[in-house]
């Protein structure tokens, strides 16, 4: 049950997704609210590095400009590619041709919960155009729009704004230490592998400029000595399906299933190309791992979870290849020098980090759940203002109470 209170008196909108609204208001199409007026074409080599207006795409800002096309405040949609997406500003921007945008020349309603309001009308589910998906603007004017009083509406765009930007502080505080989380787990894993489990242990120099000191007994070695490194095979998009017998492992981690397999074991797989490439999966049992991963099959006595936890602390991106696709040579990463602790270490360094990246990575997916509940609740919040399913009249003047 909301805690918010309810209006008194509501009838049937004749809308299913709307329901009942409040007695007094109405339903109507949104062509009869706000016209959608298309952006302007400018080119990319057109725009300033220091512009005095923001340039608005179909999915946020893309640069700025010296001029402007639209009034403040507005609202930007994205036409082309982003479909649908919904952007305010409340200042003056430059709305380019792969939007539509609103401002008071195109609504006599108040603008922010026109905002609101198109928040909830899903645009970006149904792309009417061929090619590159869009938003109609004809199959937007035919969406339905529960319409209260401008004074109601003056009350639900201020009523949302305090209420979505308390919301998004706290997800932005949860998303602050997923971060934190994610750095101490990196430092974590950093220290255990170039360190060792010992803060006492006697140091020496590594001779590798990343590292510094190592535990004296441990040795340095190229990887080429510890694992043998080979591309995936080549698989087409055609055979890799949603579901099927075994995964298919790209340079990302996990791209699909197929019928067959190319592997049969636990191996640690590296990116090969792309702006990702030097990340770290794990694989295990049968697998197709294709020529975006780099298979990773430890030596001799070697463990697997050491090997690639050192792996990632090694941030292996930057050794790239720069060019129109990034990528990583199998020779460059196998001839890098790694510290090598006795096997036995290795296993207590693999047990260790185990434990306490599977206890760092509990906290962070009940962060994640949180975060996506507090979202699903942001939306909620906002359809139930929108369709009248709370009363927040008594926040109509609020923003004047603020300013006395």
């Amino acid at each position: 049950m909301s805690k918010f209170k309810r209006y008194e008196r509501y009838k049937d909108s004749g809308i299913e997704w709307i329901g009942e609204i409040p007695e007094h208001w109405g339903v109507i199409k949104l062509k009869y609210v706000t016209k959608l007026a298309y952006g302007d074409s400018l080119p990319t080599e057109n725009r300033e590095e220091e512009g005095e207006v923001d340039v608005f795409g179909s999915n946020g800002k893309v640069g700025t400009h010296n001029v402007a096309n639209t009034l403040s405040p507005v609202i930007i949609v994205g036409r082309k590619g982003s479909y649908g997406k919904v952007t305010y500003s409340d200042k003056e921007c430059f709305a380019i041709d792969t939007t539509y945008y609103i401002d008071n020349r195109c609504t006599k309603s108040n603008i922010k919960w026109l905002y609101h309001s198109l928040m909830i009308l899903e645009l970006d589910k149904n792309s009417q155009d061929t090619g590159v998906p869009g938003l109609s603007r004809e199959y937007a004017y035919n969406k339905y729009v529960p319409v209260p009083t401008v004074n109601e509406q003056a009350a639900i765009a201020n009523f949302l704004d305090q209420k979505t930007a308390e919301i998004d502080d706290l997800i932005a505080d949860k998303e602050k230490l997923i971060e934190l989380l994610q750095e101490k787990r990196q430092a974590i894993i950093t220290e255990a592998v170039t360190k060792g489990l010992n803060p006492n242990v006697r140091m020496k120099d590594s001779g590798i400029d990343w590292i510094g000191g190592i535990p004296e007994h441990w040795h340095v070695k190229k990887i080429k000595y510890l694992a043998f490194l080979k591309s995936g095979e080549s698989i087409t998009s055609e055979m890799i399906e949603e579901q099927g017998e075994y995964p298919v492992y790209g340079g990302n981690g996990l791209r699909g299933y197929t019928s067959s397999y190319t592997h049969d074991g636990n191996y640690v797989l590296i990116g090969r190309q792309g702006a990702l490439c030097g990340n770290i999966n794990y694989a295990q049992g049968k697998f197709w791992a294709s020529e975006h991963a780099v298979v990773v099959t430890p030596l001799g006595d070697v463990d697997l979870i050491w090997l690639g936890e050192l792996l990632r602390s090694m941030n292996l991106n930057q050794y790239s290849i720069s060019a129109a696709q990034p990528g990583l040579s199998v020779t460059t990463i196998q001839n890098l020098f790694i510290p090598v602790p006795p096997h036995e270490e290795q296993r207590a360094i693999s047990y260790f980090l185990k434990q306490k990246i599977a206890d760092i990575e509990e906290i962070i997916q009940d962060t994640r759940k949180q975060i996506i509940k507090l979202k699903e609740y942001r939306q909620s919040l906002i359809s139930e203002a929108i369709t009248g399913k709370i009363d927040v009249r008594e926040f109509a003047n609020i923003s004047e109470v603020i300013h006395q």
